[in-house]
């Protein structure tokens, strides 16, 4: 963590920091290091307990998504559907976390995180219990779209909360716990319902998902609100004055709204070599991870006739994956974290050091598909598979760790923010189509052609992680994005340490 300095205790001083040009500047989106009201000098157990609710929301909302999996072969026979179709009810709640992105920054911006939070989880328990209770299949289909439109800015928010609590120096530290929320959360999903599902009904991994959000959202009403312009407007409305703050980052207009969460996205997609890069590989890292969730009952059911609860134990290895994935990226951050100023004259922080997880991830992501496409057969055994889609985990886990972290102080607010939005929703796109195109190809082909063709795609992109961290300095100055961002970082003395961007407050993780 960073030395803060000495904190003001007293609670009228804190209400003039608004004014008082002896403090520390802030752009509202972090406030200065001895304010008494910012998160970051709370005490501990508050932090921990903010923190701990934000990962709980994440999980449940990752939760939802899998435990649906468990269902499938019952609802097909219900509903009479095809296999492809019913994947389709796994993919529209992906689709509906796609917009979380887009929309989430701007209510953040104007009501705060603790209002969202409360209201999407809430919105997301309505649909989920709607989905339960679905007679027909559209109705089903429709309602799992609105529980993940509803349940994706919980998300979204988790980043934000955590760059509001936790110090930037330790990005990919805190990014590695959150980002295991959500994979948690969907790796436990085929384990529970693996083991209510055959003594029930498919209705249950409906029910019991409505039960860990009501869970989660009862332990999380009492959170405080951690976003730093909230804090402010509320301070300076008790004391009757202005608060004083910049305009949003993330806009004020419908069009500079858009401008930022769309069209900016949308032009960094096709013109930053950065984000071009990020979201090729994060959009593979993305498809082949949830495809497991729908191709692992199929390739273990055919190739070992496993029951429905041995399919559910299997999904421990995506645990295991994200214990490893955790352990090593928060040591990689411990041995490589640059130590006092990270700056050198005329060039931007170094926080190329963040992509050592990539750089491990990537490879193990493009051998561990060849892996278990091998490996998922009768004559192999079943454990050999398994552990495969540990490895995977694990370096999928590693890279978005890797990626996401170096994107957040990879350019100014504005720019950091449609990064992520375009890394996250063309992820989050790939994640939800390949799910529906790879089930075609495991009832057609077999296990090892699909699973080849995915790694081959994993082994060209396997040196993208590589590539930034010898070039990334290179690219960012020369982006267009940071543009008079040298002078800025030049005049402070640690501009890693003291800039934190809108965009990791309020952009998507995945697991996100």
């Amino acid at each position: 963590m960073v030395d803060h300095g000495p904190v003001l205790r007293d609670s009228e001083r804190g209400m003039k920091q608004l004014d008082d040009p002896s403090l520390p500047a802030t752009n509202g989106h972090h406030l200065p290091a001895n304010d008494p009201d910012s998160p970051m000098n709370w005490p501990m157990v508050r932090r921990l307990y903010v923190s701990l609710v934000s990962w709980l929301f994440t999980a449940v909302v990752g939760f939802g998504l899998t435990s649906y999996t468990v269902a499938i072969p019952e609802i097909m026979v219900e509903f009479n559907i095809s296999m492809p179709v019913v994947t389709l009810g796994f993919s529209l709640y992906i689709f509906g976390i796609f917009f979380a992105s887009i929309h989430t920054p701007h209510w953040s911006e104007r009501f705060g995180r603790k209002p969202v939070y409360l209201v999407s989880l809430f919105l997301c328990m309505l649909f989920t219990l709607g989905a339960s209770r679905s007679r027909t299949w559209s109705a089903l289909a429709a309602t799992r779209f609105f529980a993940g439109l509803c349940g994706g800015p919980c998300l979204v928010l988790i980043e934000g909360t955590f760059a509001d609590v936790w110090s930037v120096c330790a990005t990919n530290t805190y990014y590695s716990f959150l980002a295991a929320a959500a994979n948690v959360g969907a790796g436990l999903g085929p384990i529970v319902l693996g083991f209510v599902v055959p003594v029930t009904s498919w209705r249950w991994t409906q029910y019991v998902s409505l039960m860990a959000m009501f869970a989660a959202f009862l332990f999380g009403v009492g959170m405080p609100e951690t976003y730093p312009r909230r804090i402010v407007r509320t301070r300076a409305k008790r004391a009757g004055r202005p608060d004083n703050l910049p305009k949003a980052e993330s806009g004020v207009t419908l069009a500079e709204m858009a401008k930022v969460t769309i069209i900016d996205p949308l032009i960094m997609l096709v013109s930053e070599p950065i984000v071009i890069m990020s979201s090729l590989l994060l959009g593979a890292n993305f498809g082949f991870l949830f495809q497991w969730f729908i191709t692992v009952p199929v390739a273990l059911g055919s190739a070992y006739s496993f029951t429905i609860q041995s399919v559910g134990l299997a999904f421990t290895s995506a645990l295991a994956g994200t214990v490893l994935a955790l352990t090593m990226s928060v040591l990689l951050d411990m041995l490589f974290r640059p130590r006092g100023n990270n700056k050198k004259m005329g060039m931007l922080p170094n926080i190329e050091y963040r992509l050592y997880p990539a750089m491990i991830g990537a490879p193990l992501m493009m051998a561990a598909l060849f892996w278990v496409g091998n490996t998922a057969k009768p004559t192999v055994n079943y454990i050999v598979p398994i552990v495969g889609t540990t490895v995977y985990v694990w370096g999928s886990m590693s890279a978005l760790i890797g990626i996401i972290a170096y994107l957040f102080d990879a350019y100014p607010p504005k720019g950091t923010l449609a990064a992520l939005t375009a890394v996250a929703c063309f992820r989050i796109a790939l994640a939800g189509v390949i799910p529906l195109v790879v089930i075609q190809s495991f009832m057609r082909a077999t296990p090892m052609w699909t699973l080849g063709a995915f790694g081959f795609a994993v082994l060209a992109l396997s040196p993208v992680p590589f590539v930034m961290f010898f070039f990334g300095q290179s690219m960012r100055k020369r982006s267009r994005y940071n543009a008079g961002l040298m002078d800025q970082m030049m005049q402070t003395q640690s501009p890693e340490m003291e800039t934190h961007t809108t965009a990791q407050q309020d952009s998507v993780s995945p697991h996100e």
